[in-house]
């Protein structure tokens, strides 16, 4: 990217005292200046969480914030270039401080919310950027996730025209990729919501309490059932009957769970399993999700903040270890929750399952691709034909992913 294209930014700040915007001294900077239509994801930067009050959990400490002040700039350059930059920045940023992870997480979670049967945007959730608004973040199922946006944010204050919609899936799938996964073939050019009034309704991600959720719904139902056909007086047998039926219906399964979540984004078992795969990056923080422990010989030396329990030996390297380590559950250290083990109980699941525990090459194509139509689904995109661009990735990450120290 072309340096006159760039000006350096010392008055773009993230709290309302300086917030405004920095001026471009150069003409030439000025004159490459996003369309309006790019530049619109602007002011909803101002409106977002980032600008938090003096008590909101989001507001970031000011001493992160200057250590990168040195070298912010706020760039003109084309909405393509922008993206390859922002990548590139990503990639340095993922080699300092290991966020692999929590990065992928971010991205599916904003592309997680969408309902098919919802034929209204942004009514119908998805990968429109609104995970960054703190109604959103405060959901159960997105505990942590603020420390991505902190991550985020300088490089969101670099490159301005670039949505956060894309930035989160920008920065998913550049995570996989960079931890040794497949190339994940990407399109940009997502709409931002506006506002947090904007935000979908908690409860349509896989989260901690899904299970007694989707609990909860099913007894609701059948409760529902019962009163509208056992009425006042009605024989003992017809209401053995319906009770029976209660009590048969049981607790949903880890895998009537997962369908419940996914099918419910029009995604099928195949792309079910598949993406249950990215399990083998990071961990589960007790403190967070409920699950797992505090540490393991794995987690207690970090790298970055210590502690959790990890589903794979090498937590940051995105391979098939995942499904192996699910299939052999001999170490009492790796994490197995109920819906991991439902990929080798459940008998549609177990099909891929023993796919991609067998052949990391087949693993890596579905996954791409199933990465791919999550990060696309309910995005509005303009312009309609989308923004893509051609990276190389780099091979010799292929081998190893990303450095992680672990004692054993």
């Amino acid at each position: 990217m072309a340096k006159q294209l760039c000006a350096p930014s010392s008055s773009f700040g993230l709290f309302p005292a300086d917030s405004q915007r920095a001026a471009l001294p150069y003409a030439a900077a000025a004159s490459n200046l996003p369309s309006p239509r790019l530049r619109r994801s602007f002011p909803s930067f101002r409106s977002s969480p980032f600008l938090g009050s003096a008590h909101s959990p989001l507001r970031f400490q000011r001493s992160a914030i200057n250590s990168h002040r040195g070298t912010s700039v706020v760039c003109a350059a084309s909405y393509p270039d922008q993206l390859r930059a922002a990548r590139e920045d990503i990639k340095e940023l993922l080699k300092t401080t290991f966020c692999h992870p929590i990065l992928v997480r971010l991205g599916w979670h904003d592309a997680g919310t969408y309902d098919k049967n919802i034929e209204e945007w942004p009514q119908c959730g998805g990968a429109n950027g609104s995970l960054r608004f703190e109604i959103e973040l405060k959901h159960s199922a997105n505990a942590g996730l603020v420390n991505a946006l902190k991550l985020l944010q300088p490089i969101k204050e670099k490159y301005l025209a670039i949505t956060f919609a894309d930035l989160f899936q920008l920065a998913s799938a550049t995570a996989v990729e960079e931890s040794g996964g497949p190339h994940i073939p990407m399109k940009y050019g997502r709409v931002d919501v506006s506002g947090p009034e904007q935000c979908p309704d908690e409860g349509r991600l896989p989260g901690s309490d899904g299970l007694a959720s989707l609990l909860s719904l099913r007894m609701a139902g059948i409760a529902s059932l019962m009163a509208r056909h056992v009425q006042p007086g009605v024989g003992s047998s017809k209401l053995r009957c319906f009770q029976m039926r209660l009590a048969y219906a049981g607790p949903p399964s880890p895998a009537d769970h997962l369908r419940s979540v996914f099918y419910r984004m029009g995604l099928d078992d195949k792309e079910i399993v598949a993406l249950s795969g990215a399990h083998t990056l990071g961990r589960s923080r007790p403190e967070r999700s409920g699950w797992g422990k505090a540490e393991t010989k794995y987690t207690k030396a970090g790298p970055g903040a210590p502690g959790g329990q990890s589903w794979t030996v090498l937590w940051l390297k995105f391979d098939n270890s995942y499904f192996k380590d699910i299939k052999k559950r001999k170490n009492e250290d790796l994490l197995v929750l109920p819906t991991d083990a439902a990929l080798f109980e459940d008998p549609q699941f177990k099909v891929y399952a023993e796919s991609y525990a067998e052949d990391q090459d087949v693993f890596f194509k579905d996954y791409a691709a199933a990465h791919a139509k999550l990060s696309n689904l309910g995005a509005k995109f303009d312009p309609p034909e989308l923004v893509t661009f051609n990276v190389s990735v780099d091979s010799s990450h292929k081998q190893s992913g990303a450095k992680i120290a672990h004692s054993t």
